[in-house]
């Protein structure tokens, strides 16, 4: 098992960027070497195609995930124009893994059939103080054991079957009780506090810059906790892919990759070209 942890740095950004600006990358060459069957020059679209193959029927790791999540959430049961997806978001101690914001907003923490559940209770914990439904995503196998740790209370369970369908065995149940100003006002952005204060009071606090995001935080903090995290979900909805057009060109075995590396078009121009490339360069 351990030897196939090379595939958890493939699909990484720094990976890509090498790719698309057609530099040497090891950690590609090396899974080209184990994981793509015939050895001739192929493009590299379907050297990816061959790859991720691997990742679905052996090795589900996170980006498998997170990506089958992006693909059939996101962009199979939602819409890429009134949804948005976050990731890494840094809450307390914990990051969520994926966000998606429309209507309501809901956190997915992935364990894969790679991880243990020691820090879940923990993470959940923090979740609740930033958004308010929450839901763990995890195999067929976990599934018991998850649903007797999960029993009573509004976490949601989503397995990744083993046909790579994601089931909803339970939905989450929306619990605001435990929002905390701190947590939500550490998920934004300045330009996106700036204008919460902004609309709410009229006017920013007149003060410093080295003072300005204490000053922000507590004329935030007056903010009753269900409207400011109103104001917080309408502000994180702006944070909308650009580009769509071109997105949806990207195979789906990439899309979470660039859904998240902030693509410019003269971005999306070379993963075209890199993708019909040889793998020998030819």
């Amino acid at each position: 098992m351990g030897d196939n942890t090379v595939l958890s740095r493939v699909f990484t950004k720094n990976t890509f960027k090498d790719l698309i600006n057609n530099k040497t990358n090891e950690v590609y060459n090396t899974c080209i070497k184990r994981y793509v069957n015939e050895k001739t020059n192929h493009e590299n679209k379907f050297v990816i195609d061959q790859i991720y193959r691997f990742l679905m029927t052996d090795y589900r790791n996170e980006y498998f995930y997170k990506n089958t999540l992006l693909n059939k959430l996101l962009l199979g049961k939602h819409s890429i124009n009134t949804t948005v997806a976050l990731t890494e978001i840094p809450i307390r101690k914990s990051k969520a893994d994926f966000v998606l914001i429309n209507g309501k907003a809901v956190v997915y923490e992935i364990k894969t059939e790679l991880d243990s559940f020691d820090k879940l209770e923990n993470q959940i914990n923090d979740y609740f103080t930033a958004f308010n439904n929450v839901c763990v995503v995890t195999s067929e196998s976990n599934y018991n054991k998850l649903n007797s740790l999960l029993l009573n209370t509004n976490v949601g369970i989503y397995i990744l079957t083993d046909r790579n369908t994601i089931s909803i065995r339970k939905e989450p149940v929306e619990d605001s009780s435990r929002l905390n100003h701190k947590s939500i006002f550490g998920i934004l952005r300045k330009q996106e506090y700036e204008k919460i204060i902004l609309n709410h009071y009229g006017v920013l606090p007149d003060t410093n810059q080295f003072d300005h995001y204490k000053e922000c935080f507590k004329l935030f903090e007056k903010i009753e906790i269900k409207k400011a995290f109103k104001y917080t979900l309408s502000e994180l909805k702006r944070r909308k892919l650009q580009e769509i057009d071109e997105f949806e060109k990207v195979p789906i075995q990439l899309k979470y990759l660039v859904y998240f590396s902030n693509f410019k078009r003269n971005d999306y121009k070379k993963l075209s070209l890199f993708l019909e490339r040889k793998t020998g360069g030819n």
